[in-house]
């Protein structure tokens, strides 16, 4: 398992505590506003359950090529948290024995674990029938090294979904960094080269929205149109389908909206939009996240505030399916961020 200083370790466990203080005070212990438990709690959806697991999404490390101003992973170059070949091998275990159909692998930049490709090729053997990666696209012209990235994708049928704040070059590169828009042009251009995104073609290509300031996202599909005009229009792009994610008020846009003075207000709009119908469908009730280093999460975001799956169960060296089914996910006002409007997943719009 890779190691972190002991400064690095109370810093990140400081942190962490003061954004659950955060979420768990203000607005909400002065009952300005109902707490999510409340909330779903008026429709009997209270405690919330999982369903049956379809999705293991499993973060390989937090290191990235971008430092993008929402990322709720806090992912960027400086990170070292890197899933070990160990920790792959134990999940590679899992995938081999579960019923789940999807394996979604995330970051950080995924590609830039040094047994990412390793990793990908012994999964691929596993029978998954979805096997995600989610790219953000700019890691392909990044270095040479992974310049065959789309034809390493193609080889193994792999669903990229990538991140792509808008369709103009200044919006996109507010939120992730000068020179991204056109790096990720040119990386959607070589993965049409390939086949993906094509009408018709079995290599899926998806793209991801979420808003750049304190707002949430529009209409799925009115957005997915937009964009699709816009870069055919313009570059000659094709992808299959748009995901519209909501920000979720934890890491680094926890701290910006508070240090932009919007996160009161930013929550009131969440409580406003709450959508019991998208309880249901959240990605917590359907996936099961594993961290770097191999402990299990309800989701993505509970990782993010490490928030360990409430079962005996806790870590993928101790894996049991049947047990984990049995627990109650743990919920926090985040969790407003997934059930506002159409609701927000990984896998965009639930309701």
């Amino acid at each position: 398992m890779a190691t972190k200083s002991l400064k690095a370790r109370n810093n990140d466990i400081a942190n962490t505590s003061r954004q659950m203080e955060i979420l768990s005070e203000g607005i909400f212990a002065n009952g300005e506003l109902p707490t999510f438990a409340e909330k779903i709690k008026e429709t009997n959806q209270f405690p919330l359950r999982p369903k049956k697991l379809e999705i293991l999404q499993i973060n390989l490390g937090y290191m990235c090529n971008q430092v993008c101003s929402h990322c709720h992973v806090d992912a960027g170059p400086d990170r070292k948290e890197i899933m070990t070949l160990g920790t792959m091998k134990q999940c590679l275990e899992v995938i081999k024995k579960t019923e789940a159909h999807t394996l979604d692998l995330t970051g950080g930049a995924p590609e830039m674990n040094p047994n990412f490709r390793w990793f990908v090729e012994e999964a691929s053997k596993a029978g998954i029938k979805d096997f995600i990666v989610r790219s953000n696209l700019t890691i392909i012209r990044a270095n040479k090294k992974y310049h065959d990235l789309p034809e390493f994708f193609k080889k193994h049928k792999v669903h990229v979904v990538s991140s792509m704040p808008h369709w103009t070059r200044g919006k996109t590169d507010k939120q992730r960094g000068d020179g991204v828009f056109d790096k990720s042009i040119k990386a959607l251009q070589e993965l049409n080269a390939v086949g993906y995104g094509l009408e018709g073609s079995d290599l899926k290509l998806d793209l991801v929205y979420n808003p750049s300031g304190a707002f949430l996202p529009g209409d799925q599909t009115a957005l997915e149109n937009d964009f699709k005009k816009a870069l055919k229009g313009d570059f000659d792009i094709n992808f299959h389908n748009l995901f519209a994610i909501t920000n979720l008020p934890i890491s680094r846009f926890l701290d910006y909206l508070i240090a932009s003075e919007n996160y009161e207000d930013y929550m009131i709009s969440l409580v406003d939009a709450y959508n019991p119908a998208a309880v249901a469908n959240v990605m917590c009730t359907n996936t099961l996240s594993i961290s770097w280093d191999g402990w299990l999460y309800d989701c993505d975001f509970n990782q993010m505030l490490n928030l360990k799956v409430a079962s005996k169960v806790k870590h993928i060296s101790d894996y049991n399916e049947e047990l984990l089914q049995d627990r109650n996910i743990i919920i926090n006002q985040h969790c407003y961020g997934c059930t506002a409007g159409a609701g927000s997943s990984c896998q965009g719009v639930v309701a």
